[in-house]
């Protein structure tokens, strides 16, 4: 005979039973659906459309921009999440590959946007011809430039520091190498990982002008999008629509922050390495709604059920052949030879690369043009040394203090985000302005430009690894009385720094690239210029003189790879090895 329980009866009933928090989630998913529907749809239109409807500066036309922004910057994340999980894990995971990825990602993270745009664009309207889709993909292609290096360079250095006795747990439980991936290595990394997501969503801001007004020699497209809208208004001297556009950008912003990264960030907390209680931990009212849902968690149970299943699958992938010929491929592979094999195929490639570029470069230019660009490449990197340097010392403490605090870390995330996505191109009038009317020195004042959009790598990291910090280390260092300097010194330096290592890098890269923009300002027909190899690839860009272009890249690529082995690898491998939290 069956019992049947009044209250467990009602339990059943109220899981199928819909509730407020139910139409708040239903509401928000149709809602983000057909929001989607609405700006795919314009994508698919003729070339010609764009003709037809011009960009105007009307502000009742920036809810309808923004939307067609946000999606294209929204594609970019997602295509950079991609691209950082395959690409960080072979750099991380296979010592031939990262002799040549690593130094690839510098090289690529140091190319312009407009370098990007100069050599993709033809290309990507060939794939769809007459068609507003093939523009749409390059200019997501040049927002995807723009986020997913830093990216990159988060997972890649959380995958060099995972703690050697958690690895060694998932060796001895003889986990795959893809659930060790997707169990250990992917959660290790997410809260570091957030962090620089959302840096990356907001760094796409400060590229999303070139990437919406594309203009490459005779080739002029604007896209309908907040990015156009700022250069029309800055080609107009419109202030006012610079306002409206200020204002668009902080109330998407305010809007993404709250439906995307505030959940993002309080579900990343739980992947901390902590052997302790935590502090408060970061909350999120959507993640909170979406707990108290019945209706919606059942109707998206299936999905989670399969997105559950991927990480435990074991998908070990071993070619159909003996265990002695396993042996002795790995042998073969792991023999000085075999090592002697790929260095050399390294540097022919490499070899090959440079003669194609010098031979390129060569049909127009000469050694004395050469050598000058090399002396503004010196220029440029004074510039991004002395920022990054004063960069460090005005947010490495702020950081720390904000990332101690999750409260603190909830009310600041956005407005840093804002901070962080403020183009540089908003306050180019106004520097221009204060310049030419107090008489100021352009190589030294339109300096300060470079690093508005590339300071933030560094407090974004900061503020990751301080909220990573486990919560057991910070209780030793009050029980033994560490303060001042030595608290500094001896526990949280040593714990941000392989973050701070990662902000710093890409912040330096992140500053090379934005040299391009930078030293180069204009205010209607008032144009001022810096000297430097920025200036060189955008002057080069604006004529469509690809010789110039190539050249002014290689160089930047150069000085980014040498500085970057010179200083930083260096820093890298000392916080990988000695800094790890074992």
């Amino acid at each position: 005979m069956s019992m049947h329980h009044p209250a467990l009866e009602a339990g059943r009933r109220r899981t199928f039973a819909p509730n407020l928090w139910d139409a708040l989630a239903f509401g928000l998913l149709f809602g983000g659906l057909i929001l989607m529907v609405h700006g795919g749809k314009e994508t698919l239109a003729p070339l010609a459309a764009l003709d037809l409807a011009p960009v105007s500066l009307d502000p009742a036309m920036l809810p309808e921009y923004a939307l067609r922004t946000t999606m294209r910057m929204l594609a970019a994340i997602v295509a950079s999440l991609v691209f950082t999980f395959a690409y960080g894990a072979l750099a991380a995971k296979s010592r031939r590959a990262e002799m040549v990825l690593v130094p690839m990602l510098d090289i690529l993270q140091s190319v312009p946007v407009l370098g990007f745009l100069s050599f993709t664009v033809v290309g990507f309207m060939s794939l769809f011809p007459g068609r507003v889709l093939g523009v749409e993909l390059a200019a997501i292609f040049a927002i995807f430039t723009s986020q997913a290096w830093n990216m990159t360079f988060s997972f890649y250095q959380s995958l060099k520091t995972v703690p050697r006795d958690l690895d060694e747990a998932t060796r001895s439980f003889r986990l795959s190498g893809w659930q060790r991936f997707w169990r250990l290595e992917v959660p290790f990394s997410m809260p570091g990982l957030v962090w620089n997501t959302m840096m990356s969503m907001s760094g796409g801001w400060f590229f999303v002008v070139a990437s919406e007004a594309i203009s490459v020699g005779d080739t002029t497209i604007t896209l309908p999008g907040v990015g156009s809208y700022v250069a029309l208004a800055i080609k107009e001297q419109n202030l006012a629509a610079v306002g409206w556009a200020v204002l668009a950008m902080l109330a998407v912003i305010l809007l993404y922050d709250q439906l995307l990264f505030r959940p993002l960030v309080a579900w990343a907390d739980k992947f901390r390495v902590e052997t302790s209680a935590s502090g408060a931990a970061p909350r999120s009212w959507l993640l909170s709604a979406a707990r108290r849902t019945y209706l919606f968690q059942r109707v998206l149970q299936p999905l989670g059920a399969m997105l559950a299943a991927v990480p435990r699958q074991r998908l070990a992938f071993s070619a159909p052949v003996s265990q002695d010929t396993r042996r002795v491929v790995e042998s073969a592979w792991a023999s000085p030879w075999a090592e002697g094999i790929w260095l050399a195929l390294v540097f022919a490639v490499a070899g090959y690369a440079l003669y194609v570029i010098v031979a390129f470069v060569g049909t127009e230019l000469t050694l004395p043009e050469v050598t000058q660009v090399f002396g503004l490449g010196v220029l440029t990197m004074i510039r991004v040394i002395v920022l990054i340097a004063l960069a460090t010392l005005i947010w490495v403490p702020i950081g720390v203090w904000i990332g101690l605090r999750p409260r603190w870390a909830q009310r600041v995330q956005p407005l840093a985000q804002f901070l962080a996505a403020f183009p540089a191109n908003i306050i180019f009038p106004f520097a221009v302005v204060a310049i030419v009317r107090l008489g100021l020195d352009p190589d030294i004042w339109l300096s300060p430009l470079m690093v508005l959009g590339t300071q933030w790598y560094i407090l974004f990291n900061v503020v990751a690894g301080a909220s990573a910090f486990p919560n057991d280390l910070k209780e030793a260092a009050s029980t033994f009385r560490i303060r001042g300097w030595n608290w500094w010194r001896k526990v949280m330096l040593p714990g941000i720094f392989p973050y701070y290592v990662t902000g710093a890098i890409t912040a330096s890269g992140g500053s090379w690239n934005a040299s391009i923009v930078a030293e180069v300002a204009s205010w209607g027909d008032t144009t001022l210029r810096a000297h430097g190899v920025g200036a060189y690839i955008a002057d080069a860009t604006a004529a469509g003189d690809y010789p110039r272009i190539v050249l002014g890249v290689a160089v930047m690529s150069i000085f980014v790879i040498f500085f970057n082995r010179l200083l930083w690898r260096p820093m890298f491998t000392f916080a990988g090895r000695r800094l790890r939290l074992d």
